[in-house]
């Protein structure tokens, strides 16, 4: 192994077990809801019947097929097909929507340039647009020798100091970044500037046999960094693979009350079915204030617009209102990167992406709509969803929540979805550990990703890989990397017969 695949690993499992205690304290210290206060009481008993799981599989539920509610796009499967603005959103809203895509979309230059309002790039970056990550506004790809590549890795060290703990049970900050290369690699940078490394991926091959007698390849991957330009990593740095997820839905996820997600955690397990998700505690970025975590693998952002400003930041080294460094992830360490020209136009406002720009890419990227099911009432997709039940998927993959009556956005109010998520945290064991504490998510610790759109990653992105870094193939592959709370799951699914396995398969390409 590696040096830098070893130092991956490395956290302490002292503070780790100390704060992974802390979310269901936190959330009642902090005052998060544990109940609607949007609903009366008439809708509140709607909400019951229509969220109760179903235990019916002879037909599709009412409503399946529009998973986004009102929100949902009908238009035909094309490789566009996560790029269609929600449904009900009304006329007057789709210029900004067409502006935050037009920006979205934008290659940002390196400073000074006579392209103004697009200079500013880096100085130290990975991508030079939104959309060179989020491919058709769907999934990355997993290479990282590739022009198209979206994979990247982030690098945190665990807190060490009482003062660090105290400053990550408070959700103070997300995690302390490497004293010389920040919260994240840059494998690229503007002219007269080195790059930070580059990433190394290799895989070895372990196959794993399925009844009946079927073997399936898993590929696991060795992650290192080759041509270090700014000296080593800090011994205590982890590195962590990231491909970015798909953009669709984002708003309504953002319109779960957050009282209907608090519902499914439980931390230390009282109900004893080895199910302990956990709410991941953080902080508005632009409010300060204490906020439920629901967007990036680990849930590290609590709204759009935190997730949109943090990767403007990060990934492109743009700066915006709420996140105003214009140096982007430079650190002290990096006098150079430091001295670097920037694009703040003082004319244009104090931020290289000034609020107008990150205003309309968030609500580009808030309603981003989600497409319709195919074949949802198709005898085989019933078939697979009642083996999705009955494997215990469910108990992490929530079908589906009613948005918020009173959101900001009459788009996103009181809608039935179905993102199959509880948005919480959950231990997925030592086959996709990272050892990389983020906030309350320790190195073990992953949000549960939506599902929907799933079905189709590849019409849409061009291939089916799979997990937060992409190392699965396909979604058989993926369902069997699960582990920790997930793995009675996976080995229902392991020990199914052949025709049932597939048959949750057609049902997840349903989604």
């Amino acid at each position: 192994m590696s040096p830098f695949s070893a130092r991956r690993l490395l956290f302490s499992a002292t503070i780790c077990a100390t704060i992974a205690g802390l979310s269901a304290a936190l959330a009642d210290n902090f005052d998060l809801p544990t109940k609607r206060t949007d609903l009366t009481e008439a809708d509140a008993k709607r909400v019951a019947d229509v969220t109760r799981p179903t235990t019916d599989f002879s037909k599709a539920e009412q409503y399946e097929a529009m998973q986004a509610g009102g929100a949902t796009s009908i238009d035909p499967v094309t490789r566009n097909s996560f790029s269609h603005i929600s449904a009900n959103i009304p006329f007057e809203e789709e210029q900004p929507f067409k502006l935050g895509n037009a920006l979205f979309k934008k290659l940002w230059v390196s400073a000074p340039s006579s392209t103004q309002a697009s200079d500013g790039l880096g100085p130290l970056f990975n991508a030079r647009s939104c959309m060179n990550c989020h491919l058709n506004d769907g999934r990355g790809k997993p290479e990282p020798d590739a022009s198209t590549s979206s994979m990247f890795l982030r690098l945190a060290r665990t807190a060490k100091t009482p003062d660090e703990e105290r400053a990550v049970a408070n959700a103070e900050t997300i995690n302390f970044p490497d004293p010389v290369y920040g919260h994240q690699l840059q494998d690229r940078a503007v002219p007269g500037l080195p790059a930070e490394g580059k990433m190394a991926v290799s895989y070895t091959e372990e196959p794993v046999t399925l009844a009946g007698g079927e073997t399936v390849s898993l590929r696991r991957p060795r992650y290192a960094i080759d041509d270090l330009g700014y000296g080593p990593l800090d011994p205590a740095t982890t590195i962590s693979p990231r491909v970015a997820p798909a953009m669709i839905g984002l708003g309504l996820i953002e319109a779960i009350p957050e009282a209907d997600i608090l519902a499914h955690a439980d931390p230390d397990d009282k109900d004893g079915d080895g199910i302990h998700g956990k709410a991941a505690i953080v902080r508005d970025h632009r409010t300060g204030k204490i906020a439920l975590g629901r967007f990036g693998w680990k849930a590290q952002n609590a709204s759009v617009r935190d997730q949109s400003a943090d990767a403007f930041l990060n990934d492109i080294g743009i700066s915006t209102p709420d996140q105003p460094d214009p140096h982007g992830d430079c650190t002290e360490a990096q006098a150079k990167c430091k001295a670097m020209a920037t694009g703040v136009q003082k004319r244009l406002g104090n931020e290289e992406a000034p609020g107008p720009i990150l205003d309309l890419v968030t609500f580009y990227s808030a309603n981003l709509a989600v497409p319709a099911r195919r074949k949802a009432s198709f005898p085989e997709t019933l078939k697979g969803k009642q083996v999705f039940y009955e494997s215990g998927c469910t108990a992490c993959h929530v079908p589906k929540y009613v948005t918020r009556r009173d959101s900001l956005d009459k788009a996103q109010s009181f809608q039935l979805i179905w993102p199959y998520s509880d948005f919480l945290l959950h231990d997925m064991g030592d086959g996709l550990a990272d050892g990389q504490q983020v906030g309350l998510a320790s190195g073990r610790e992953w949000r549960t990703p939506p599902l929907w759109g799933i079905g189709l990653t590849k019409t849409v992105s061009g291939h089916s890989f799979f997990l937060h870094d992409g190392r699965a193939r396909n979604l058989t592959e993926a369902i069997l990397w699960h582990g920790g709370e997930a793995q009675k799951s996976r080995d229902a699914f392991a020990s199914l017969p052949a025709d049932n396995r597939q048959a949750l398969i057609t049902f997840l390409e349903s989604l």
